[in-house]
């Protein structure tokens, strides 16, 4: 038995955990049908066949996980913080435990390759042991004194949040919000993207079986124009915590404007990664292709414009060229494939339509550019070259695995076109000159810098974007400003002169 064969039979166990019941929303610790009963279909990218049937949540459902989180509010937010710890730090570990299920799980729910995601589950328990570790000191603040007064800052868990998780890499992005906001003493709705709702699921039921209080984290499938906007408009909801498109970030701050709901966005990026002639070539090209190629290409921080000086252009290009063509496109979960299906249908379609878009504008293919295969969503990791800033490819955030390759001429040029574009999530900067790399630092439009490296995160680091590209930072204490209030309390060190009035 091949291994591919034998990670199959494994994952088809796994789902069968949803063949009776499908995928059911799950309120107050229990896994629950939609109140309308109504269900919609969670399809494998790598055949089309349906994985589940879902709950198709609505905004009655919504009410009663949110009351469920209300009720469970008044006594998490008084556990304390050494205790919460405890607790999920059980959950960690019971996530550890569990890393096969998830990731197999979510490869065949994503189309997302074995390779990567046998790290999502370690990512994600990472997340809730680092959070966890914060959870005793996450109430702490600052001694203020001055002759007359002594300010003694603490913070607060706001209240009930909503979390809105994409369907990119489903499991470590929803433990990336959700652990800071448990630690924090906050209770959470939980609403999946509905093309990959499975290790949702998964998460809820894992952590309650290792002793997260029921109704603390509560999970409702459904879309966005029904449950989600019912979550966003939602008056017991104190924040919302989206990863998503801008567009939708956009609509979810309109939404949530009636009730003033504080809002922490993770939205798109256009991100470049800059390459001047005297950076370590071999190592840029390696990291520019990892930063496009893996994970589909579906990730906000994925180099998706490759600028390159202009002398090294041709050079830089093949080799790039020459990674894409021998990367290996397969079913996810064999452990050779690098690059498995597009999430779904519709985002195939989307990513292919830029192909088209590639070619009106002249610009060159000089890997890939095709769909692969007649089943399944399939795409090939590719190249655009001669490209312009002002194409489409160039602008427009493609999220697959595809780059668009653009010359320039001097430092100028380069920093001008990178802050070319509506977003600024993350830059990628390759020079050995430390003065230039202080110049373009210093002015280059993005949240996020990373210089003579691809994305390599630090969790006490923050995490976040500029422009369309987002609202606040992840990551250390900036997660525990988002999900508590900060609360002053002001004492006199000595008697004062009270103003008399009338």
């Amino acid at each position: 038995m091949s291994e591919l064969t034998d990670n199959l039979a494994r994952a088809q166990g796994y789902i069968a955990h949803f063949a009776d019941t499908g995928v059911q929303n799950h309120i107050a610790g229990q896994s629950v049908p939609a109140v309308s009963g109504a269900t919609f279909n969670t399809i494998s990218p790598v055949d089309l066949t349906p994985l589940a049937k879902v709950a198709k949540g609505g905004a009655e459902d919504i009410d009663r996980a949110v009351a469920a989180a209300k009720e469970a509010f008044k006594t998490w937010s008084k556990t304390p913080g050494v205790e919460r710890r405890k607790i999920l730090i059980k959950v960690a570990e019971a996530i550890e435990a569990n890393a096969e299920r998830i990731a197999f799980t979510e490869c065949l729910d994503t189309g997302q390759a074995l390779r990567f995601m046998s790290k999502a589950a370690l990512r994600g328990a990472a997340n809730f042991r680092f959070f966890a570790d914060k959870a005793p000191s996450a109430e702490d603040g600052l001694s203020l004194r001055n002759a007359n007064q002594m300010n003694v800052t603490a913070r607060r868990p706001i209240g009930p949040v909503g979390v809105i998780t994409p369907w990119n890499t489903p499991f470590m992005l929803s433990t990336w919000k959700i652990a800071p906001a448990l630690a924090s003493g906050c209770t959470v709705v939980h609403k999946p993207a509905e093309f990959s709702p499975m290790t949702a699921k998964l998460l809820v039921e894992i952590a309650e079986e290792a002793g997260l209080p029921k109704g603390v984290l509560n999970l409702v499938n459904g879309f966005g124009e029904d449950a989600g906007k019912r979550l966003t408009e939602h008056p017991d909801i104190k924040a919302i915590a989206f990863v998503g498109e801008s567009r939708t970030g956009s609509m979810i701050m309109k939404q949530g404007a009636d009730t003033l709901k504080r809002v922490h966005f993770e939205l798109g990026g256009k991100n470049p990664v800059i390459v001047f002639e005297d950076g370590d070539l071999e190592r840029a090209a390696d990291a520019a292709s990892f930063m496009i190629y893996s994970l589909n290409g579906e990730r906000c921080t994925s180099s998706s414009r490759l600028l390159v000086q202009d002398s090294i252009y041709e050079e830089f290009t093949a080799r790039v060229a020459k990674v894409a063509a021998n990367i290996k496109v397969g079913h996810p979960l064999d452990p050779e494939t690098v690059v498995g299906p597009l999430i779904h249908p519709e985002h195939e379609t989307k990513v292919l339509s830029y192909f088209d878009a590639a070619r009106a504008e002249g610009a060159t293919i000089a890997a890939g550019g095709e769909k692969l295969g007649e089943t399944g969503c399939y795409v090939a990791p590719t190249l655009f070259t001669n490209a312009t800033n002002d194409m489409t490819i160039a602008q427009e955030e493609i999220f697959g695995p595809v780059l668009t390759a653009i010359s320039f001429s001097d430092e100028a040029e380069a920093l001008a076109l990178a802050n070319d574009v509506q977003y600024g999530l993350a830059a990628y900067l390759w020079t050995n000159d430390l003065n230039r790399a202080m110049r373009m630092t210093d002015d280059l439009d993005a949240g996020m810098i990373w210089v003579n490296s691809e994305n390599v995160r630090h969790l006490p680091a923050p995490f976040g974007g500029v422009k369309a590209s987002g609202i606040g930072r992840d990551g250390g204490d900036w997660s525990f400003d988002f999900y508590m209030e900060t609360v002053n309390v002001s004492f006199p060190r000595q008697i004062h002169k009270v103003p008399k009035l009338g």
